[in-house]
Formats: structure tokens, sequence, C-alpha cells
């Protein structure tokens, strides 16, 4: 059977028929032995590559007395577990008259993964689809969107339901406003945790041969921990059901001891919530632990460098959570729980150290002094510089690469002797765009802003008000540069 994980905890059966052939088949798995799976077919269309998702055990992760697996909904071809939903939404809408194929069009309220799916569904089908997003998600996930041909709307994610500019009233809103438009709201939709009931419940089942004593899941509209959770509870009533729940989501909270507290915020995405979503069963639901973001993140590294799968940052918090439960289990027991989308889209987030020193979830060493603000530092060799003798052009390409929109120019003793930024590229190359083979040194700026490591924070404020940078340096090093936005940075992390 394609997904055949080896049991464990059997009652022995050494000297009978059934424990020789059992010993046989479990040496065969030690030896790597095993049979190939069956070849996958041919599919005719992307949407029939949809479900049918590997187990991974997880053998490097410190899970105590227990086992841990996770369900690779990442191969999906919208790389989500989201895939399975978007499918059965549509499909519903189609039976049920709502949507006809071919014609109308698609809006729904997402963190960015159901709206990747109902990209999917609607370019096979013919559909237009509207998206309403947070603005805390991912560049990846909006351009991955664009890509497919969806309409996005960013809208703010520091309000709460009821508010004109919470993505799921825009959304409503939208749909209201649009002719022969459905909303799809995967929120309350019941088509929603059916497909799990139908395929991602007896998957599991089935791969982990009836096995299983516990399940964790997160909750963003509450599908998959419905859908999954009734299916594994009809076939063993004693299967736990554990929600793992960002840090400031309202959930946790409520099924652990019934207090109903204010939403937070959280940068963990596609997961957590700031209200109790219609299609959740919370009854059902055995308890909840509560996952920071940095914890969310720093496993979802973990996995990437102990097991080579690259995973999303809801994953993150799912496998945190999976790994505290068994790691408090007196008894062996096999967890299971999701990958829930593919890493590729956090790249430029939790996957990128700046990105994670800049939001403070890597500590680095401090001085006390204006070496604290700067974001990268020269010494480390975190920042990007230029040679006199570079060409403008190779400038331009650099600014491009590393996202920046000034360089220092350094000499062969590594002193600053200019600075180069977006304003004399764009009036070297006006005034005439042959000179982009010509040096930097033509065109960098000499008047320079040097500031000791000792200053004052305040000492910064005259550099800005005359719109240069500061380049901190003494007499033995230079430091890095600090501009505007490396202030704010410094200043709102002190406000947090």
């Amino acid at each position: 059977m394609a997904g055949w994980v080896q049991k464990s905890n059997k009652k022995s059966t050494e000297g009978s028929p059934q424990g020789n052939a059992a010993t046989a088949r479990e040496s065969r798995l030690d030896h790597a032995a095993v049979p190939h799976p069956t070849t996958p077919p041919v599919h005719h269309n992307v949407l029939e590559m949809i479900g049918a998702t590997p187990m991974l055990e997880l053998r490097k992760m410190d899970a105590g007395k227990c086992r841990l697996f996770v369900k690779m909904e990442s191969a999906n071809p919208g790389n989500s577990i989201k895939d399975r939903i978007a499918v059965s939404m549509v499909e519903q809408a189609e039976r049920d008259g709502r949507l006809v194929p071919g014609k109308g069009h698609i809006i729904e309220a997402t963190a960015g993964n159901t709206g990747i799916a109902l990209a999917l569904v609607a370019g096979q089908k013919g559909y237009k689809l509207t998206v309403v997003m947070p603005d805390k998600m991912s560049s990846e996930k909006i351009s991955h969107l664009r890509a497919m041909g969806a309409q996005v709307r960013l809208t703010r994610s520091d309000v709460e339901k009821g508010h004109p500019e919470y993505y799921q009233d825009m959304a409503e809103r939208l749909a209201r406003e649009t002719p022969n438009s459905l909303y799809v709201n995967q929120f309350g939709n019941k088509a929603n945790p059916k497909a799990h009931y139908e395929t991602t419940g007896p998957e599991i089942w089935r791969q982990m041969e009836g096995e299983v004593d516990a399940f964790v899941a997160g909750v963003g509209s509450g599908g998959t921990m419905t859908g999954v959770g009734q299916y594994l509870r009809e076939r063993n009533p004693k299967v736990e059901l554990i929600l793992a729940d960002p840090a400031g989501s309202v959930l946790a909270p409520l099924i652990n001891c019934g207090q109903k507290v204010p939403a937070g915020s959280w940068l963990v995405e596609g997961m957590g919530e700031d209200f109790v979503p219609e299609i959740l069963n919370l009854d059902q639901i055995n308890r909840g632990i509560t996952i920071s973001d940095g914890e969310s993140f720093t496993t979802a590294r973990e996995l990437l460098k102990e097991e080579g799968i690259l995973v999303g940052s809801s994953t993150g918090c799912l496998v945190a959570a999976a790994l505290r439960y068994c790691r408090e289990q007196k008894q062996p027991k096999r967890v299971v729980s999701l990958v829930c989308d593919h890493g590729a889209k956090y790249l430029s987030k939790m996957f990128n150290d700046f990105w994670m020193i800049d939001n403070g979830f890597i500590e680095r060493e401090t001085f006390g002094d204006l070496r604290d603000l700067i974001a990268r530092r020269h010494l480390a060799r975190e920042d990007y510089t230029l040679k006199p003798a570079t060409p403008l052009a190779q400038a331009v390409k650099s600014m491009h690469m590393y996202d920046v929109s000034q360089m220092a120019v350094v000499d062969e003793n590594d002193r600053v002797i200019g600075i180069i930024d977006e304003s004399d590229v764009l009036l070297a190359l006006t005034h005439d765009g042959d000179q982009v083979n010509r040096p930097v040194s033509d065109f960098m700026t000499r008047r320079l802003e040097t500031i000791k490591p000792t200053a004052s924070v305040n000492d910064l404020m005259p550099i800005f008000r005359a719109d240069r940078v500061a380049i901190v340096a003494d007499e033995n090093h230079f430091y890095g540069l600090i501009t505007k936005i490396d202030l704010i940075t410094y200043l709102r992390k002190r406000l947090k």
C-alpha cells in the first residue's frame, strides 16, 4: 500500500507463523528492501493531482517516547492543503447552481493559500477570481496569485471582524457589489470540512493503518480540524485532537479554560483566529497548545536543517505544538500532524536571516551604542559595498539584486570614500545613458556624514533632515550605514 508505515507497540507473536512473517516484513523495511509503490497514474488535469499526499515520519526531531508523522500537503499542485477545499467548495457551488461552469466571478477572503488554490481551480474552470488578503502576508504569495491571473486586494491586518476593512467583511461586500459573483466564505462553507472528512481523514487512517493516537492541527477556517477530527473519532473515539494555536489567537484560551480573550497580533500566516469560525467544532478538541511566532519560525527552520523539508510558518507552529505534546507523554504514542504548505512562499521572511533579525527572532551581539542600529553590519560582511572602479551599470544591478537604495564605496583600506544612491544614478542616466560604463567614483557623493558609534541617537536627526545616510565609523573601523528605516525599526523594537 502506498504510504505504508511500520507499526509499533504490537503484542509479540515471536515464534508463530504470523510473528515470523511480521519479523521478515520489518527486516525488509530495515534493509530498505521495500517493494516499489504502485506507479503513479497519468493525469489529464492538474486538479486530478490533488490529494493522496505522502506521509513522512520525522526521525531527527526529539519527539520523546512518541513517533511523529506529518502528512505532506505541500505535495499538492498548489503546494498546500487548501487545494482540497478549493475543489470541494467550487464544485459544490456548481452543483447548487450558484456558479455556472465557465462563467461567474469567485471572491474570497484568504491568508493566501486558499486564494492560490482557488486560482488553480478558477484557471482550469474558466472563472474570474478576486482575493482579499491582510497586508501581513508574504510577497511570494501575492506574486503567485497575480501570476495565476487573480486580482489581489490588500487590506489592513490590524483590524477585527466588524471593521469595514477587515478582510472577510471586505470580501463579502465586494461580492454583493459584483454581478454574477460568489463569495466562497471558507469559514462558513460546509463543503470545507466535508473535503477533509472524505479525503484527508481517510488517507491518514489508511497510511497509519488505523494506529493514530493524536492528531495535531491548527485552525484557519476550521475545516481541517473539524473534518479530519470527525473521521478519526468515528473510527477511534480515543483519538486526541490537539489544537496548535499562535500566541494572540483567541482559540486556545477558549478551549483550555473557556476564557474569552481579546485578540492579539501574530506573524504566523494562515492560522489562528480573532473569532470562532462557523464550521469549527470546538467541542471535539481536547486541548490547545499556544506557540509563539519565534518558536514557530525557528521550528520551521529546524525542519529544513534536520529533516530536509521546506515548510511554511503554520507548519512550524503545528510541529512545535506536536513536539511539545509528544515530549509530555509518558507512554509511546503515534502522533500525526501536517505540512500545510511549502516554505518557498516564505523565503523573504522566516528563512531570511535579516528579516528574522529585524523582527527580533534572531539575537545578535549588542554594544549599547549606535552599532545596534546598523541593520547590515560591515565587519560581519552583512552589507554590500562597491569599489571606486566598479562600473555604474554594475552598481545599478547590485542595488536591484540586494534591494537597497544606496551603497557605500570603499577604498583598498576599507574606508568609505563615497556614497552612491538612486538619485545619483538617476541624474547620471538622465544626463547621458552612455555613462553606465563609467566608474561609480565619477558619480558618488563625496560629502559624507560620518558619526562615531558612541554618538547619541539624537545626533542622527540632522543627518536625516538633510536627506543623507549616517556612516558609522571611527579611527579603527567602518561599522555600517544607518538609514531612516533602520532608526524606525530600532524605535519600533523599543516600543514593543
